[in-house]
């Protein structure tokens, strides 16, 4: 298979701006890059958001766990990836700096710079827009990364006077992203065909008072109610991925959850029931 180039010269710009690259919001955003554009180090994925309706695409392990935790958040009310800064603002930028503004490799032109993260944070009545670079902490120390992010910091926070910020590796919740992965694709009972909406609410019926007796170990509880109900095995733990993520359940997403072990939950369901002796 022939290895993918990046491409972002002055013909390509062109053609990503008559497809709508990097404008929008919510469901009608287009990244400025999308996962094909870039040479992929088996990093990159395409996710499907829960806040915005579309499918995100993340370049690095970093990206993915940054994008899962502003995912799962409900301040959150739009996440736009791969956003791009006006070209001719950060040359002069650049300039100002003293600095080689970032080029095509091949081509030698310009490239338009992007950020990894837009988001969109509510508070109260009030929504405000925060940007967030997502880097390795060792490749802070490269100069010439240096040189790309105060780049970006200028353009956020002196001319736009907008919260930009770097997240590195010890900046990330990995518990709480491995956790909101682990829910992530059983969001909608589409995922958990063939069961029917039905066929959840009976599960979680059977399951909540075992669950919040917490005394025996998840897997075993959701084991036994595969057998019971003659499902296929592993069904009635797609249910309790399902009611996670859709907060049916509410556990610590900070603390992994683990279906060897019993599922504490934070708050009683108001559909509970004493378990039956």
């Amino acid at each position: 298979m022939a290895k993918r180039r990046r491409e972002n010269g002055e013909k390509t710009q062109k053609r990503r701006a008559r497809e709508g690259r990097g404008v929008g919001r919510g469901a009608d955003y287009t990244p400025e890059l999308l996962i094909h554009d870039v040479p992929s180090q088996g990093l990159s994925s395409r996710i499907w958001g829960w806040t915005t309706g579309r499918v995100h695409h993340v370049f690095s392990i970093g990206e993915r766990r940054v994008f899962y935790i502003h995912d799962w958040r409900e301040d959150v009310r739009d996440i736009r990836e791969q956003y791009p800064l006006n070209q001719q603002e950060t040359l002069a930028i650049a300039d100002q700096l003293g600095v080689r503004h970032p080029r095509d490799p091949r081509t030698k032109e310009y490239i338009v710079m992007t950020s990894d993260f837009v988001f969109t944070i509510s508070k109260g009545q009030v929504t405000d827009e925060v940007i967030r670079a997502v880097k390795l902490k060792k490749d802070l120390e490269n100069a010439r990364v240096k040189e790309k992010l105060e780049i970006e910091r200028i353009y956020w926070e002196e001319v736009r006077g907008l919260d930009w910020a770097v997240i590195t590796e010890d900046d990330i919740d990995r518990t709480m992203a491995d956790n909101v992965e682990w829910v992530h694709c059983h969001r909608y009972v589409r995922a958990l065909y063939p069961l029917t909406v039905a066929d959840v609410d009976h599960i979680e019926a059977i399951l909540t008072p075992y669950v919040v007796e917490g005394k025996s170990r998840l897997r075993d509880l959701t084991n036994e109610c595969d057998a019971n109900l003659s499902l296929e095995p592993g069904s009635a733990l797609s249910v309790v991925r399902y009611l996670i993520a859709n907060r049916r359940w509410e556990v610590d997403m900070s603390k992994r959850i683990m279906p060897p072990l019993p599922l504490a939950l934070t708050i009683t369901p108001a559909l509970f029931k004493a378990v039956p002796k």
